[in-house]
């Protein structure tokens, strides 16, 4: 009878339970191993790994033809974490490794050695959820990230040969150990006290870490817009649990995991980066920068120097979270809930508005540079301010600016009334306020509605520009800890959102 035993495959984030058969024809004259399954290039060169892993563990390979199938057939595999299963599969065919009820995970090295691969985290929280029974083994170097998951019987080898004697009950090896997932860290490098002056960028980046909000800062070269930018995250609430797995789960798929160390993910690609990179896809349609970004912030520096296609794919997951990548074999769905915060010049030279510096670009420059953002995308950003460049007395002031640590403590209050505020809801925070709840969780008294309408005839603001005012507005008030939305809270939010038209 063949060998039976259970795997997974891994495509996107989406895990699905596959099962290895092997079968060996010992009268076949035919000495060779052939695996079936529409596997991928990974998968088909698995043989001549396995050959080698047995052969240098002490294991006899078997004579005959060797059959692997990957069962569904019809099912793409990816990878080599089907390597473990194979090898185990072959030895249970043969008869010298007993049967048992066990889903392996690994790629063999030619020594025998179990190397660690991708997606292992992702795994085991599917087998957690479907509440899997059975002894789930994988390579030792993946511990940290077994270690996260309960409720599993988990086992970490870190060779071939301990794989065996496991099964064959030779020596007893300990289950691992349950740790949970470690707290998300700050770094601690990066520090709002190391600002000088910026009050109004500030304020503008707190609320937009208060209530997750889009942002667009310009500013001459050298303003600080790219100083303030990489200090968000450390003002920015620690992530909950379900937010830490979901981040941990996107980079385990991809295998850029560090589970030592935890932060909130700071993406910032370069501006010659192509769609594949940003949006994501290629062959095997690969996450790209929007889903590394997920929970975190994707900062776009030189922002109109990005490709026209670039800037417009940002629209889609700009607005529902997620990024479809189609391609001919398949079509799959990423998360892509992330904070732009984007930088630019307000010219090529960039000096345009500066009152202490000469621009050398024409009219026609300007707007064309500026040209380059089109307004459905400015449309789908809630704050855009002006970076001045620092005075001379602001620099080298002995007045301390305030740390991160405080302005993070004000975030996490407005925060948390969000999260009762949204409780039940499939969201948590004001930016992601759907138009159809708006009314609902947002009144606004005559003198605030007066200013509105104002600011919508005079800057001929669109729908969307006047939702986002409203859940702007929504976060200002829950950093002032106030129930109601007062004028001077959509006074702020008009501010912020017709800056482009000033």
């Amino acid at each position: 009878m063949p060998a039976k035993l259970s795997s997974v495959t891994v495509v996107g984030l989406n895990v699905t339970p596959i099962e290895v058969e092997v079968d060996i024809d010992r009268k076949s004259v035919i000495h060779d191993v052939d695996i079936v399954g529409l596997g991928d290039t990974a998968v088909k060169e698995s043989k001549k790994r396995v050959k080698s892993a047995l052969r240098n563990s002490g294991f006899k390979f078997p004579q005959g033809k060797v059959v692997v199938n990957l069962a569904p057939a019809d099912l793409k595999k990816e990878g080599s974490l089907l390597d473990l299963p194979i090898a185990v599969g072959i030895l249970q065919a043969s008869g010298v490794l007993q049967r048992a009820d066990i889903l392996a995970l690994g790629e063999l090295s030619l020594d025998g050695k179990i190397r660690s691969v991708r997606g292992i985290l992702t795994t085991l929280l599917f087998l957690s959820e479907i509440h899997y029974e059975g002894i789930v083994i994988v390579p030792e170097e993946n511990l940290q990230e077994a270690q996260m998951v309960d409720g599993l019987k988990l086992y970490a080898f870190a060779e071939l040969k301990e794989v065996v004697e496991f099964i064959n009950g030779v020596v007893k090896y300990e289950p691992v150990s349950f740790r949970g997932i470690p707290p998300a860290e700050y770094e601690s490098e990066l520090d709002f006290a190391d600002v000088k002056g910026q009050a109004v960028a500030k304020r503008a980046l707190e609320i937009a870490a208060a209530g997750f909000h889009n942002v667009l800062m310009r500013g001459s070269p050298g303003s600080g817009k790219t100083m303030l930018a990489r200090r968000i995250p450390s003002i920015m609430p620690p992530m909950t649990d379900d937010e830490t797995i979901e981040v941990l789960k996107i980079y385990s798929t991809v295998g850029m995991m560090n589970s030592n160390r935890i932060f909130r993910p700071f993406r910032s690609p370069h501006h010659t980066a192509s769609s594949v990179a940003i949006i994501g896809g290629g062959n095997d349609a690969k996450p790209g920068e929007v889903t590394l970004a997920h929970n975190g912030v994707l900062f776009l520096d030189e922002f109109p120097e990005f490709r026209r296609d670039v800037i417009e794919a940002l629209r889609q997951p700009l607005e529902e979270g997620t990024v479809t990548v189609a391609r001919a074999k398949m079509t799959i769905t990423y998360p892509a809930r992330f904070m732009l915060v984007a930088a630019m010049n307000p010219c090529p030279c960039g000096n345009y508005g500066d009152p202490k510096a000469v621009c050398s670009c024409t009219p026609y420059d300007i707007i064309r540079y500026n040209k380059k953002i089109s307004g459905p995308v400015l449309d789908r950003i809630d704050i855009i301010i002006q970076v001045q460049k620092m005075e001379f007395d602001e620099y080298f002031s002995k007045q301390a600016s305030e740390s991160s640590n405080e302005i993070r403590n004000r975030v996490i209050a407005a925060r948390e009334i969000q999260y009762r505020r949204y409780a039940g809801y499939n969201f948590s925070t004001n930016s992601k306020l759907s138009s159809k709840l708006l009314r609902h969780f947002i009144q606004l008294d005559d003198r605030s509605e007066d200013i509105l309408k104002l600011a919508t005839m005079k800057f001929n603001l669109s729908n969307r520009s006047i939702d986002k005012i409203l859940r702007l507005s929504r976060t200002i008030a829950d950093l002032d800890k106030s129930d109601r939305i007062k004028l001077n809270h959509v006074a702020e939010a008009i501010q912020y959102k017709t800056q482009d038209h000033l």
